[in-house]
């Protein structure tokens, strides 16, 4: 059995009458990456902030590295490394200086300092720029700056939260990039929060859910997306959705109907052997078909299933 880096057990945090988490248990295997999702205000950064020895859980129990988060405090920031949904950057500061600060911090010598700057440079790409202000900086730069940082101590687990988030697709697919390579070249253990549902099907070994701070899902992405059916077919047009819902549901090859504002989602055993029924089921109901399109179902489609689709502040 791989060895577990990081286990929560009914972990929960209160502020006031508010429930920001309400008993999450997590077991992370070292040397995975985790995907923790959910809508605003679901309670991820309130686990990221527990687990950082950030904030102190109101209930349950939380260790990573083997140490506890709240006894054992000390302990767990030796072995981690942090970059946060916002950046944190003094902008008066080189990217060289902001390392090495960081290395000072936590007491590393000036020698090994240097060596893990020159190091991090490397495999951030900003030779050209780590001696230069962060104030001028790109935000991809900025973000591969605070990526090296947390990196500095070279820690066992590397928590990120919204590592990507703001960031054009060139620079995304570049961070996605560096994530990998630290799993797969130094076993790092990764916990990441995102709102990007393809960064999570792409990074991810497993992926968590939670919403209204409780864990409603978890899995493999495509074990997950698989759960749905096998096939969707969604058909979009104005009329009497409802109805034509209805027949839909009575058909034996369709698992489940989803009818929303000008759309309705089947999901069916093989889309494009069924498609042609499903539209025939239109005919005399008042619905008038303006497209169909079939699709596998995807992490997307899972997280909407648990979560739904109103707006969260």
């Amino acid at each position: 059995m791989a060895t577990q880096m990081i286990v929560t057990r009914g972990l929960a945090k209160r502020y006031g009458e508010v429930a920001a988490l309400d008993g999450i248990d997590l077991d992370i295997a070292a040397g995975s990456i985790y995907a923790l999702l959910g809508p605003n205000g679901a309670g991820k950064t309130t686990t990221i902030s527990i687990l950082t020895t950030l904030a102190l859980p109101s209930a349950g129990s939380a260790q990573v590295a083997g140490f506890d988060v709240t006894r054992q405090a000390n302990e767990v920031r030796r072995r981690i490394g942090v970059t946060f949904q916002d950046l944190v950057l003094d902008p008066d500061l080189t990217g060289r200086q902001v390392l090495d600060i960081h290395g000072r911090l936590y007491r590393q010598p000036r020698e090994l300092r240097q060596r893990r700057i020159a190091e991090l440079v490397e495999l951030v790409q900003l030779g050209d720029a780590i001696d230069r202000l962060v104030k001028g900086y790109s935000g991809g730069m900025k973000r591969r700056l605070e990526l090296a940082r947390g990196l500095m101590t070279d820690p066992q687990v590397l928590f990120l939260d919204e590592p990507t988030q703001g960031l054009d697709p060139q620079n995304r697919a570049t961070i996605w990039d560096y994530i990998r390579m630290l799993r797969r070249e130094r076993g790092l253990t990764l916990l990441l929060t995102t709102h990007y549902m393809e960064e999570a099907e792409a990074l991810a070994d497993t992926v968590g859910i939670i919403d209204r701070g409780h864990k409603v899902a978890e899995g493999a992405p495509a074990a997950l997306a698989a759960e749905l059916g096998a096939d969707l077919i969604r058909i979009s047009g104005r009329g009497d959705a409802a109805h034509l819902a209805e027949r839909l549901r009575a058909l034996p090859f369709v698992d489940r109907v989803t009818p929303l504002e000008h759309l309705i989602e089947v999901g069916v055993d093989n889309g494009s052997r069924r498609v042609a029924e499903v539209v025939a089921q239109a005919s005399g109901n008042g619905f008038t078909i303006e497209d169909v399109a079939v699709a596998r179902p995807s992490l997307g489609d899972v997280f909407l299933k648990y979560t739904g689709r109103a707006l969260r502040d």
